[in-house]
């Protein structure tokens, strides 16, 4: 396990003036900037630097959440802390497959199925869906990873009118978008951006802390006349970013 050792006669004056929690940053920092910590290498944990430096919990949590904030590290609860790589980006504009995307990157997909199961629609769904309200749904929530990490939550209900067979479906082996762009290609959607901060038992699923800012992305899809499905997926913001060019 690499150790950070600060030592008072290589490290820097201005250095040496600033706060604990800062300078554990900076001995951080230059180790993930110089390549001795490279992209998922497992950084001291909080008892480590407390064991080592003989600063406080407080101190030793503050630097690794201020790292995390940054994008410098990232955090997974249960895990530890490892050097984050950069940020996936993806197209704002575009309906991309999540598989396609990371496949893209050079990097391994995998599909975590946490919900898959018959619904009834609220009112505020059969509102979305455009169906009766009690009329019948599909409801599914899937975890995508990439490379072990959790990058995204598909949280989506699908009207069985338009994919009857969507729960026959294997989503180990294909993702819902590429089931639905098959069955009902897309004519129109509808899509919102915007930051949000994850529920409980979504820090849960996707190994993030209550704080972790994230991106929520609001999408309904269209067939022809008939809406498909509505969706809503959700990026921890320390993992990934959208991007757009005009």
């Amino acid at each position: 396990m690499p150790w950070i050792d600060i030592d008072p006669a290589v490290e820097s004056s201005a250095n040496r003036g600033k706060p604990l929690y800062e300078r554990l940053k900076t001995e951080i920092r230059e180790r993930v900037d110089s390549g001795e910590w490279p992209e998922h290498t497992r950084i001291p944990s909080e008892n480590e630097l407390v064991e080592n430096f003989g600063v406080s919990r407080m101190t030793a949590n503050r630097a690794l959440r201020e790292l995390a904030f940054e994008g410098l590290i990232v955090r997974i609860q249960g895990k530890g802390s490892y050097v984050a790589p950069k940020k996936k980006s993806a197209p704002f504009m575009e309906v991309r497959n999540i598989a396609e995307e990371i496949a893209e990157r050079g990097s391994t997909h995998l599909s975590e199925i946490v919900v898959a199961q018959r619904a009834i629609c609220s009112p505020e769904l059969a509102e979305s869906l455009g169906v009766e309200i009690g009329a019948p749904v599909f409801h599914s929530i899937i975890i995508h990873h990439e490379d072990d990490v959790p990058i995204q939550m598909e949280d989506r209900f699908v009207n069985p009118l338009v994919a009857p067979d969507y729960l026959a479906q294997d989503f180990n082996k294909s993702t819902p978008n590429a089931y639905l762009s098959a069955v009902a290609p897309i004519t129109h959607t509808e899509q919102f951006v915007e930051a949000a901060l994850p529920h409980p038992w979504q820090c849960k699923l996707m190994a993030i802390s209550r704080s972790e800012p994230c991106l929520l992305v609001t999408r309904r899809t269209w067939s022809a006349d008939q809406i498909v499905t509505s969706v809503r997926l959700l990026y921890p913001g320390s993992r990934y970013r959208f991007c757009s060019a005009f």
